[in-house]
């Protein structure tokens, strides 16, 4: 009976996705079709639940067949990722006018980077001091217990490193393993090799010789190929989307999320407050906050259900350049946000860790000293942190021991860690997104009148 009912669902699926090929086909917009695809893929997940229970044979293989779909989606974007850094950083090298650019522009988005990162971190504070959220009250169960061990692990492989050797650590030593994903700093690695290759390429290009042009052309057309494959994959975005809402909806541990209630209702407030923050940045900075929910929604509504900052990039360069980010300043904001200055897994979360963890070690996280070090350490320790599932624990590892706080504690929230990293995702990518929006801005770059056009479609 197993195997029918996997058939059955299987075939829901495909018909829900036939559904939305339909509605593209009837000239619905793809922001539209995100959003659907989300609503229906949610009552569909937790549909499965109520029939057949999150955790019964037919629910993990039903899974396992919407992993073709909703998976194979994020590997596709996982694919063009490192090509994608890589080319869109070297290609906005051979769009910078004058070298001196290259400094302003970087220091600019990583300004506003930082700056919401250490926000983000304030915004933690203040909702687990609100919510007056205590690690000693939350349920320490076998998996809490045994997760706790693996982040002891895990913190035997940092804790003797020092600043210096964890920034060390973002150096490419070898960029062609770094190109493989090997290592969690891979990303960043990247984007400095990519960086230092077009500072290469712009001291020779006074030269102004026949391979020079060559150069240009290859990036060029190199570019082109990558963005087009990028768009290809990105058709695949509604599917994708539902599949991943059904499969997580499926699964999720309602009793769990009923546990730990107040920690994921403190953490939904400090994102949803962190992202209105967001847009009143827009705001003030002469732009409409509506203009940018409505094309953000899908880019933000893959991270939330993908749990990726680094598969959404695609999308997010791509969005960035429909709100008038320039390309080279949107590829710099898109690729440096993957690994720095993430305001949800490097900002909010560590944060909200350490202020409830702190008074079990009888430190008052009320005082001004440990505050400015909450922040100071959270703001250093963004830099580097994996776009993908698990970058929130290793930035709490990193803040954590910093303080000498314990460490084990964090994996107590094993249970909603899922549904939390949904929020903090796309929290992430919307501050990647803003930083690029407000760089541009400052830099007077900003197209205002591609960032009021109507929403276009892919």
């Amino acid at each position: 009976m197993t195997t029918i009912w996997t058939i059955v669902n299987v075939i829901i699926l495909l018909l829900l996705a036939g559904g939305l090929y339909w509605l593209k086909k009837k000239g619905w917009s793809f922001a539209k079709r995100v959003f659907l695809a989300m609503i229906l893929g949610l009552i569909f997940g937790f549909s499965l639940q109520y029939v057949y229970d999150s955790t019964s044979a037919v629910t993990t293989s039903s899974n396992d067949w919407f992993s073709l779909m909703g998976g194979g989606y994020v590997r596709l974007l996982q694919m063009v990722v490192i090509p994608l850094v890589f080319v869109s950083i070297l290609s906005a090298f051979t769009k910078i006018k004058e070298t001196k650019d290259v400094g302003k522009l970087g220091g600019t988005v990583l300004a506003f980077l930082l700056m919401t990162t250490a926000i983000a971190a304030a915004v933690g504070i203040a909702a687990a001091l609100s919510f007056h959220l205590d690690a000693d009250s939350i349920v320490k169960g076998k998996a809490e217990m045994a997760r706790a061990s693996q982040l002891q692990m895990s913190y035997a492989e940092v804790k003797d490193k020092t600043l210096p050797a964890q920034i060390l650590d973002l150096l490419p030593a070898n960029p062609f393993l770094d190109f493989t994903g090997a290592r969690p700093t891979s990303t960043i690695a990247v984007v400095i090799f990519a960086s230092l290759l077009g500072i290469a390429y712009l001291g020779i290009r006074r030269k102004q010789g026949p391979e020079v042009a060559y150069f240009e052309k290859g990036v060029t057309v190199l570019h082109e190929l990558v963005m087009k494959l990028v768009q290809l994959v990105l058709r695949l975005t509604p599917y994708g989307i539902l599949a991943l809402m059904t499969k997580t909806a499926a699964v999720s541990d309602l009793n769990a999320i009923a546990k730990l209630g107040t920690f994921v209702i403190a953490s939904y407030v400090a994102l949803l407050f962190m992202f209105i923050l967001h847009l009143l940045f827009i705001t003030f900075s002469g732009l409409s906050p509506l203009t940018y929910i409505k094309k953000a929604i899908p880019v933000l509504s893959f991270a939330f259900t993908s749990r990726t900052s680094a598969g959404a990039l695609p999308l997010n360069v791509s969005t960035q350049k429909k709100l008038g980010v320039p390309e080279v300043t949107a590829n710099f904001a898109g690729s440096f946000g993957l690994t720095i200055g993430q305001n949800g897994c490097a900002g909010i979360y560590p944060a909200m860790l350490a202020v409830m963890i702190a008074p079990t070690v009888g430190i008052n996280p009320l005082t001004p000293s440990f505050i400015l070090a909450l922040l100071a350490v959270v703001v250093i320790s963004s830099f580097g942190v994996a776009g993908v599932g698990g970058g929130a624990t290793f930035a709490a590892i990193l803040v954590l021991s910093s303080l000498n706080l314990p460490i084990a504690l964090a994996g107590l929230l094993i249970s909603v860690e899922p549904l939390i990293d949904m929020g903090r995702t796309a929290l992430n990518v919307s501050g990647s997104m803003t930083a690029g929006i407000l760089s541009s801005k400052v830099r007077n770059e900003l197209d205002e009148q591609v960032y009021n056009e109507p929403l276009g479609d892919l």
